[in-house]
């Protein structure tokens, strides 16, 4: 098998778990971010912003995903 073949099957697998890992898991902390207000609703803001702060980690790590991808995509070190 041609090596930009197999890395391009590797990068939709990367991707693909990661997307499925970031739908599994955002729905889970939404479904218990609405649990939490709804039992203790004066507590909204701190929640909401402790979710936000979640939100923008994980998509700085999203970011890093995409520039490694871009970096094997372009720049493959295996690539000769």
């Amino acid at each position: 098998m041609d090596i930009m073949a197999a890395t391009m099957i590797c990068i939709g697998i990367m991707l693909g778990f990661t997307f499925l890992g970031l739908g599994i898991g955002i729905g889970t902390m939404a479904g218990k971010v609405a649990e939490a207000v709804g039992r203790n609703p004066e507590t909204k803001a701190d929640v909401v912003h402790s979710v936000m702060t979640i939100l923008i980690v994980t998509t700085i790590f999203l970011l890093f995903l995409f520039s490694f991808v871009f970096f094997l995509l372009f720049f493959n070190p295996l690539f000769i």
